[in-house]
């Protein structure tokens, strides 16, 4: 053991004298012996006593809530992996720690338990003091230690940083057991350096809270997911904060670059349009350009005071799909139904304009897309919204019956009908919404019966003369072209732009960039549990780059099969037909979408595993901090441009991303 000590210690002397200057291990090394007066066989652990530790905590006490959340989720996806997960302050000192029940002691005799001190000036060159002051992510493996007694551990730590871009804290994950190269170490960093950059986007969210916050990226998939942009507004419109992530996104030296501009000298919006946006209640995604350059973005906006104590903001790793019981009743709002699809959410932004402005909707799209739910959600944001929501499916109802359901009809009207006759779906919707589905399948005869109601908002049940008064507020839905249909002679014209103020179609889910959350939206329509429903990580794969050919109405009834097949509300894959797990994949899913509705169409579901996600996330987050140029993103990643090529190809990865 003394020998080993002894060749660590001759290693330190000989690397700290080195001159490689991108050599950091070696550069902290040097401080070690010349800043510190070090000795690599005399360090001591120093460790603060409790009232002390607690002081530390009650100091960054709303980060530590939010860290600990994020640690839960972090070694959920590393158990069982041999790893502690460790927060600590500024300083180094640990201030809370998440360790398997079996390997706690052994992290204790390392030192690695709250209180302690793990700075540089106190261990040598370990992860989470050279992470302070190299002020970046580092993996120190083994015997990059500069402590003898240290040289068994493996630690990778990322900073968390404040708004204003100060070291707030650091996250780290140490094994005790030193294995393998330190490039292994590549899949641990990635998942550490994600989540503290979760923690970080949840710290500036939370410190703005009384600002507007806008969150942009060149492509639409990433807003409001970990590698977006953050700029907090002022009341004035002047931006008052900035993340890394944004200056990045902007081509800035410094994040402290924009802090103090008029938001409107920075892109081509002004704090009446935000304002205006935060408050629609939709969170939509909407394009916009750099004032500058005039360079494309997407963005959203959340309003001032719209964020509590505790703010989460959404993974792009997640390996699995949780859904609540109690969110199965708030699954049909706008939110839900444009997710993050630019052009569901150029829908919602159409719908609500107009909703309360006596604009006749008219909605295209497949059959399955979901009109029916659109057409209720606009119905539910409209001051109609205490009234009934009447649907009647035009093509489902056979055309003998059909005039009688709509119209109603008078007792005795005709040989079956009730004896009290009944009002027909016009009269039920009157003061809320009727909705008419296949409007275009609708027969000639009606069509001109239905346009004589619109223009005279009065209704004729059959066998009556005496007309009744309707205030009548029609949303119509086809997945035909009318306009075909009215140079074939088979939709009147003057009916086709009475119910065609403005058209809004619904993209089919296999061009939806947001699938994922869509499937989200429809689990918790669907489920009925008192407990959480999930779907796992090969089922969550497979649903998501299935191409759905059913669209919305096929993915509702998978799901709700697959709920009622699957065991402890935990849908695998075998809970799901074989043509979803061996089916075709979509479009955007194998890469071969339309560009110009799929935004980012190389973005692929759910890798097969945690290691392949983070992978793909450190390679992403390192081609954003280096504007997508390839050398120096090979040389920030340690590993040659072709290797960066086949993993780029590997995880799906467009070369022109950022265009």
């Amino acid at each position: 053991m003394a020998t080993v000590a002894a060749q660590h210690e001759a290693a330190v002397y000989a690397r700290a004298g080195g001159s490689n200057a991108n050599d950091f291990i070696a550069g902290s090394w040097q401080r070690c012996l010349s800043d510190y007066g070090l000795d690599p066989s005399q360090i001591e652990l120093d460790v603060v006593s409790r009232s002390k530790l607690s002081e530390h905590r009650d100091e960054l006490g709303e980060v530590v809530s939010i860290a600990r959340a994020e640690m839960e989720n972090l070694a959920a996806q590393i158990s069982g992996s041999g790893y502690a997960l460790l927060l600590t302050d500024a300083h180094g000192l640990i201030l809370y720690n998440r360790v398997e029940q079996a390997l706690r002691s052994s992290f204790r005799a390392a030192g690695l338990w709250d209180g302690a001190d793990w700075s540089e000036l106190r261990q040598g060159t370990n992860g989470i003091g050279t992470c302070i002051v190299e002020h970046r992510p580092v993996t120190v493996h083994c015997a990059d230690h500069f402590a003898a007694r240290h040289t068994d551990l493996s630690c990778s730590a990322a900073p968390i940083r404040n708004p204003q871009g100060q070291l707030l804290a650091v996250l780290d994950a140490s094994s005790v057991q030193c294995e393998g190269t330190r490039a292994g170490q590549t899949h641990t960093m990635a998942l550490v350096s994600m989540s503290a950059r979760l923690i970080e986007k949840c710290v500036f969210l939370n410190a703005n809270r009384e600002h507007l916050v806008l969150r942009f990226h060149s492509r639409p998939e990433f807003v409001s997911l970990i590698h977006d942009g953050m700029i907090a507004v002022g009341a004035d419109g002047h931006i008052v904060a900035a993340d890394d992530s944004a200056a990045c996104q902007l081509g800035l030296e410094t994040r402290q670059s924009v802090v103090g501009l008029d938001i409107a000298e920075v892109f081509d919006v002004d704090a009446d349009m935000l304002h205006e946006r935060s408050t629609d209640g939709s969170h939509s995604v909407w394009p916009m350009h750099e004032v500058q350059r005039g360079r494309r973005y997407f963005a959203s906006v959340r309003a001032s005071g719209e964020a509590g104590r505790r703010v989460t903001v959404a993974r792009n790793d997640d390996s699995a799909l949780r859904v609540s019981a109690a969110r199965r009743h708030q699954a049909r709002g706008f939110a839900d139904l444009c997710g993050n699809d630019p052009r569901m959410a150029y829908n919602v932004r159409c719908a609500r304009r107009v909703v309360d402005r006596q604009v006749q909707i008219m909605l295209r799209g497949e059959t399955g897309t979901g009109k029916e739910l659109f057409a209720r959600a606009i119905h539910d944001v409209s001051r109609r919204a205490a009234s009934p929501f009447v649907a009647v499916n035009c093509a489902a109802i056979p055309e003998s019956l059909i005039e009688s359901e709509l119209f109603g009809y008078k007792a005795g009207a005709f040989t079956g009908a009730r004896r009290e006759g009944m009002r027909g779906k016009i009269l039920q919707s009157s003061g809320g919404t009727l909705f008419l589905d296949e409007i275009g399948d609708m027969p000639t005869e009606l069509q001109t019966r239905l346009l004589r109601v619109l223009e005279e908002r009065e209704v004729v049940p059959l066998g009556s003369e005496t007309p009744i008064t309707v205030d009548l507020n029609v949303v119509s839905a086809t997945h035909a072209d009318l306009k075909d249909m009215v140079a074939a002679g088979r939709f009147r014209e003057d009916l086709y732009y009475r119910l065609n103020g403005i058209t809004l179609t619904l993209p089919p889910v296999r061009e939806r960039v947001d699938r994922q959350a869509l499937l989200g939206s429809i689990l918790a329509l669907e489920h009925d549990g008192d407990v959480e429903a999930r779907v796992d990580e090969e089922a969550l794969a497979a649903l998501t780059r299935y191409s759905w050919p059913g669209n919305i109405r096929q993915m509702r009834n998978v799901l709700r099969t697959a709920l009622a097949l699957c065991e402890d509300y935990i849908i695998g894959a075998a809970d799901l037909p074989p043509e979803i797990v061996e089916g075709p994949m979509s479009a955007e899913a194998s890469g071969h979408g339309d560009d110009a509705a799929i935004a980012g169409a190389g973005e692929p579901g759910p890798g097969p595993n945690p290691l392949d996600s983070a992978e793909r996330s450190a390679i992403l987050t390192a081609l954003d901090d280096n504007r997508w140029n390839i050398t120096n993103t090979a040389t920030r990643l340690d590993m040659s441009r072709n290797t960066l090529y086949r993993k780029m190809k590997k995880h799906g990865i467009p070369l022109s991303g950022r265009g």
